[in-house]
């Protein structure tokens, strides 16, 4: 059956993805001749107008005996979405092509509906090159590593974990509160001191979850934005931390967390912690105006309800200065050695304050790297009643790229690969290339269940913590989960991207929610077959520079089975992923006969031999 139009494909649209501003983009249909279509028109919304454009098609001959071909061009000259589809002039009346579901199916209606997505970017627009092909470490500074120096704490309101093995507290107090005070005292010179060990798997950049002075353990409630805190170390420590990352090739970026500062803060200061001063004790302070109380001191605006969360109103011109300026928070820590910065709930950030902060970040560093946290795909995303701009070129780099985490998760756990392929070609259709290349791909976060759980773990279904802390994988669940991990970290690792390995997936941590996805590394315990698992990966994108910035090519996706292929000037690899409980036996695309079998199977007569549940790279050098 004739397809009349596909997105996807270079034959119906060419350039095929997000384009830049100004570029000539071409359409080509095919219509069933028995449509006596008189007229096809493009048909273009512009997101933020109410009409649609329409544009004649011309007729340029039969693709068969029961297919026409028609072609036009559209030139997006605005920054943002367009949505288009196409109509049928007929005998019979007006009909339209429209995407009909998310494997790639359209169909030919008597009324519009759903519309295919073009997103143009903002001519000019680049992100940096460093991260291009490397490899990203996600650190919860108080659980990776400590480093034994003991520092000279004035507070004395907290718990420290003895036992690095143990679970953090995850049993409220007699308050019935979860206070989150409870250290293993990871810090910054232990982070110093592994980094030969990240280096050894590859990595080229360390994203730290927030090191500003704070009272919990995960620091988002910042106590104290220039201060580092103090049970991480001090000042120097992070400076010669980046320094000795830098010697590696590895930058570190930092968890910038704007949205909201702690209740127990120099600039808040509800518990009087910090003297008379704060908002909450004056309003005359200079920090009144960051926040937005409906009846002052006790009625305030605070993030989802948490009291000790308040809320700070990102456009207010003090606090806009005090992180933005030219002096501000964003530029001391890229003076002390940060390369950039991971934005903390990017989607309730606004428009005005990301785009100053990406002004101040690169006016520092050109080459400075901005990420945002954002958990839908990034480039539709609507929030607070408006469409988001978050990859148009004035505002982030790169977003968290949770759409093929859930992808490769759900492939992995059982779903059919089409619809695998249709989420991953559906953000590599939308989000301009420039991001692409640089797209945070994780499996596990500090928000997420740990992946090894997800894949291999009885399913949470709103269980309650005290099932979390005493659930863990029987040692057959565990054996198949690793198996079955390797395969999900083969996948992130090889799709357009910069893979970032939250700390100790790669050693096969577990765990479900928070705290339980947040447990000291295991030194010591580390399941080594991971590791190595790990480290031979990061070798592979290091060498191979189609996994850099290559094309992407779909070349199966059926079932249990998926495959595709990356390629640019230099070389070529195809990537197949087995997930049957039996053997598979596959024929890669042509030219593959010399390629670099990467994991061992067997390739004999043009056949590829997959053994059950694993994946295989054939590389191509083209040079």
């Amino acid at each position: 059956m004739t397809i009349p139009f596909d997105s996807q494909k270079i034959y119906y649209r060419s350039p095929f993805g997000a384009v830049e501003q100004d570029t000539k983009v071409h359409f080509r249909v095919l219509v069933p001749r028995q449509e006596h279509s008189r007229v096809t028109e493009l048909c273009v919304k512009y997101d933020y107008d109410y009409n649609w454009e329409y544009h004649k098609l011309i007729w340029c001959g039969n693709f068969d005996d029961a297919t026409e071909i028609w072609e036009c061009d559209f030139t997006p000259d605005r920054i943002g979405l367009y949505w288009y589809g196409f109509r049928l002039q007929t005998p019979d009346g007006n009909r339209y092509i429209m995407p009909s579901d998310p494997y790639k199916i359209c169909t030919i209606e008597d009324s519009p509906g759903r519309s295919w997505q073009l997103t143009c970017y903002k001519k000019g627009f680049t992100t940096p090159q460093w991260p291009v092909g490397g490899v990203m470490y996600q650190i919860f500074p108080d659980r990776f590593y400590f480093s034994g120096e003991e520092k000279k704490l004035k507070r004395t309101d907290f718990q420290r974990d003895e036992d690095w093995y143990d679970l953090p507290v995850w049993k409220p107090n007699e308050n019935g509160e979860i206070t989150n005070s409870d250290f293993f005292m990871g810090d910054l010179k232990g982070i110093t001191e592994k980094l030969d060990y990240l280096e050894g798997l590859g990595v080229s950049c360390i994203y730290l979850n927030p090191i500003f002075e704070a009272y919990s353990n995960h620091r988002y409630d910042t106590g104290d934005y220039s201060h580092i805190d103090p049970i991480l170390g001090t000042e120097e420590d992070f400076v010669n931390l980046c320094a000795e990352a830098k010697k590696r090739g590895i930058h570190v970026i930092n968890d910038g967390v704007f949205s909201h500062t702690g209740a127990d803060s120099v600039y808040f200061n509800r518990s009087g912690r910090y003297g008379e001063g704060g908002a909450y004790r004056d309003k005359d302070s200079p920090y009144f105006t960051w926040y937005k109380f409906n009846e002052w001191p006790d009625n305030y605006q605070s993030w989802w309800g948490f009291y000790t969360l308040p809320e700070v109103i990102e456009t207010s011109p003090a606090f806009n200065e005090y992180i933005n300026g030219k002096d501000g928070i964003v530029r001391k820590y890229m003076r002390l050695g940060n390369s950039g910065w991971r934005l903390d709930v990017a989607d309730e950030l606004p428009d005005e304050f990301m785009e100053n902060l990406r002004k101040s970040a690169k006016e520092e560093n050109p080459e400075a790297f901005i990420i945002g946290e954002v958990w839908e795909d990034a480039s539709n995303k609507e929030s607070y009643g408006a469409r988001r701009k978050f990859l148009l070129g004035d505002q982030m780099d790169s977003v968290m790229n949770y759409v093929f985490r859930g992808a490769i998760l759900d492939f992995i756990k059982g779903q059919d690969a089409r619809y695998a392929m249709a989420r991953i070609m559906s953000v590599i259709e939308n989000y301009p290339r420039p991001v692409l290349r640089v797209l945070m791909n994780s499996l596990s976060t500090h928000d997420t269940e740990r992946a090894l759980t997800v894949i291999a773990g009885e399913p949470l279904n709103g269980r309650d913590r005290e099932w979390q802390a005493a659930t863990k994988l029987s040692e057959e669940k565990r054996s198949l989960g690793i198996k079955l991990m390797k395969i999900a970290a083969a996948m992130q690792f090889t799709l357009p991207g910069f893979p970032c390995v939250y700390y100790g997936d790669e050693a096969g941590m577990e765990g479900y929610r928070d705290p339980f996805n947040r447990c000291g590394y295991p030194w010591g315990k580390e399941n080594k077959a991971l590791v190595e698992w790990h480290r031979q990966l990061g070798k592979l994108r290091a060498s191979c520079s189609a996994l850099w910035d290559g094309e992407f090519t779909e070349a199966y996706a059926k079932d249990r089975r998926l495959a595709y292929i990356r390629h640019d000037a230099h070389s070529a690899i195809y990537c197949v992923f087995n997930l049957y409980d039996r053997e598979e036996v596959v024929t890669p695309p042509p030219g593959y006969d010399n390629a670099k079998v990467v994991f061992g199977s067997e390739y004999k007569d043009h056949k590829l031999t997959l053994k059950p549940l694993s994946c295989e790279f054939m590389v191509m050098d083209l040079d």
